[in-house]
């Protein structure tokens, strides 16, 4: 599987949402890959990390985020399971649950009802250890601002603060078990 063959398979090589989608995605494979290699112990599977990671947000053209360079009609949120439902069809469905369970530290079925998120009612958690690293790797990276600049963990628990300790305390038990 060729994850860039399936990025181009629905976005424009020029666009600006491709351009920012692969930045980001590479940024966050190398991440992942540098985390995994440096823990040969945890027996992580490095050519799935390596394809996931480059495709965990390849949902985002679906969603209305403007500034991503993204007009779909669905809240920017569900690019999650978008991705996951896109990599379904395409014959990669443990991709999928990547894109399906990256947000955030994951969303829980309760914090869908308890915040009225407009996500089909099921649990978004990542489980596998490599969902895991990929959500974990994906936090050092954003979509906005300046791509290339790695976030420290300093910058990723405060921003993490308004989520609330579950996903503050997720993101250091992470911490703990990659770095």
């Amino acid at each position: 599987m060729e994850p860039l063959a399936l990025i181009l398979k629905y976005y424009q090589p020029d666009s600006k949402s491709f351009k920012i989608l692969t930045n980001h995605s590479r940024l966050v494979a190398d991440k992942a890959i540098k985390i995994a290699s440096n823990n040969p112990s945890l027996k992580l599977d490095l050519l799935f990390i390596e394809q996931a990671a480059m495709l965990h947000d390849i949902g985002i053209f679906l969603t209305d985020a403007p500034d991503l360079g993204c007009y779909g009609n669905l809240p920017y949120i569900c690019h999650g399971y978008l991705g996951s439902e896109l990599l379904e069809k395409e014959g990669y469905p443990k991709h999928g649950l990547v894109c399906e369970r990256h947000t955030g530290t994951g969303i829980t079925m309760e914090e869908i009802s308890s915040k009225n998120l407009p996500l089909p009612l099921r649990n978004y958690v990542p489980l596998s250890l490599e969902e895991q690293l990929i959500c974990f790797s994906d936090k050092f990276f954003s979509k906005s601002g300046d791509l290339f600049q790695e976030k420290s963990i300093k910058q990723i628990t405060t921003s993490m603060a308004k989520f609330g300790i579950k996903s503050h305390d997720k993101f250091m038990e992470w911490c703990e078990l990659f770095l």
